[in-house]
Parts: structure tokens; C-alpha cells; sequence
């Protein structure tokens, strides 16, 4: 079984070798394939010499790798079958505001963060929140966390923010993939910089969706249920983001994929 789940690797190593090189690298193909090829040759041996062992035990690293790839691919693919869904139903941010100021709602006390994945389209927590109680905060922060592909982003370059009229911001916070996302934190030091007034007197909301499986094409059935079930035990954002509890308010949204 050992064996079986070394020499595997390595072919999959190659394999990925040879992706690596033509892709970022920028090798010709010509010359990539008979490099990784050559590799390939050797690790394929070892492969087949071992896979005798299937029989006896080697399909059990097997089902196990199996499970684990339709795990993380399920829950990539899903991912973004989710975000597309969204932003096809999102509202363009720059349009939504234009049509909330004309409306000219009322403005209640307080600062409203809606965090979003969308850079581009408005949140649907903040239309259905405007939609259905009809008011806005004094101010307004749409807030996208991204994640860069580098370690560590300094503080002073962790948020850039937008102006867009009547105390209305859109504000993206970044963080590298070995930091830790504290959006309190980042909007504690926004407000030295003039951003909030008063940091503790923060409202974030967040829109949730409620994922429902359909016949809709993208994933098969037992992957799009897999994806539900993943989806349901996830991190929430309130504890992924360190948001307080109590500063929260959710609304749900329905997606079908």
C-alpha cells in the first residue's frame, strides 16, 4: 500500500512538473514533454511494478486519495458555481448606488459594514436590507476581503478605500495567505485615519445563502449534495473573520446550483 501511494505521487509530481513548466516557466511544449517525459518513463515503472499490490491492500491509500480529491474538488468547483451564481443576479455596484441616493432613504445613526466577495456587484445583503427596511446608515462600508498570493501584507498597505458619495465607501482588505483576517482590527486602525468615527459603533452584516440543489447544469447530483452537507459544516464568517457576535446581523439569501 506504501508503494503504491509513493510511486503515485511522483507520477502526479511529474505530472504537475510539466504543467508548471509550460505554464509559468514558459517552456516549449517540444521541450517540456521530453524532459518530464523522461521522468514520467521511470515513475510509470515503479507504478506498474507496484500496482500488483492492489489486491492485496493497495486499494485502500487508493479509496482513501480518491475521497480526499473529490472532497477538495467538489468544494472548489461549488465555490465557484456559487460566486457565479451571485454575481449573475448582482446588481453593478456603481448602478445600485446611483439608484439608492436618487431614492434618497433615510439615514439612521451608526456605521454599516456589509461584507461582500464581489468587488463589482452590490451586496445582496445590502439591497435586501434597503429593499425591505428602506434606510441606510449615516455611513456605509462595502467591504471585500481578499487574499494575495504572498505571505504577509504590510498594515499600512491592508486596506485601500473608494469614496463613492454621501458617506457611501467601498473598501477592499487584504491579507496574505499566512495572516490571519481580523476585520475589527483592520477598521480600528481605519478610523485613525478618519474612516469611522467611532469603531466601536459598527454594524457588520452578512449576506448567508442557503444552497439548493437543482438539475441545473454543473455539478452531478451526489456532488452538488456533498457540497450542501460541506457547505452547512464550514467556518462561519463571524469566527473566520473574528467579527463580535453581537455586531452581527445575517440575511439569507437562496442560490440554486
Amino acid at each position: 500500500a506504501y508503494g503504491i501511494a509513493v510511486t503515485l505521487t511522483m507520477v502526479i509530481t511529474t505530472l504537475l512538473l510539466h504543467a508548471v513548466a509550460t505554464q509559468r516557466w514558459k517552456w516549449p511544449a517540444g521541450v517540456a514533454a521530453v524532459v518530464t517525459g523522461a521522468f514520467l518513463g521511470i515513475d510509470l515503472a515503479f507504478f506498474g511494478a507496484n500496482l500488483l499490490k492492489v489486491l492485496h491492500g493497495g486499494w485502500l491509500p487508493l479509496v482513501i486519495g480518491g475521497a480526499l480529491f473529490a472532497l477538495m474538488t467538489t468544494w472548489k468547483t461549488g465555490r465557484q458555481m456559487l460566486a457565479q451564481r451571485l454575481a449573475a443576479r448582482a446588481v453593478p455596484l456603481e448602478q445600485f448606488v446611483q439608484a439608492a441616493l436618487a431614492k434618497d432613504p433615510i439615514r439612521v445613526p451608526g456605521t454599516a459594514v456589509f461584507m461582500t466577495a464581489q468587488t463589482e456587484g452590490a451586496p445582496a445583503a445590502l439591497v435586501h436590507n434597503l429593499r425591505h427596511n428602506r434606510v441606510l446608515h449615516d455611513r456605509v462600508i462595502i467591504l471585500t476581503v481578499q487574499t494575495t498570493r504572498t505571505p504577509h501584507v504590510a498594515p499600512e498597505d491592508r486596506l485601500s478605500v473608494r469614496p463613492m458619495g454621501r458617506e457611501l465607501y467601498n473598501a477592499v482588505l487584504r491579507y496574505g495567505f499566512m495572516d490571519e483576517p481580523n476585520v475589527p482590527e483592520a477598521l480600528a486602525l481605519a478610523a485613525q485615519n478618519g474612516l469611522l468615527s467611532d469603531a466601536g459603533d459598527v454594524t457588520y452584516f452578512l449576506g448567508r445563502e442557503t444552497v439548493i440543489v437543482t438539475k441545473t447544469p454543473g455539478m452531478a447530483l451526489w456532488r452538488e449534495r456533498l457540497f450542501v452537507v460541506m457547505a452547512k459544516n464550514a467556518v462561519r464568517a463571524t469566527a473566520f473573520f473574528k467579527l463580535p457576535p453581537d455586531a452581527v446581523v445575517e440575511l439569507g439569501v437562496q442560490v440554486e446550483i
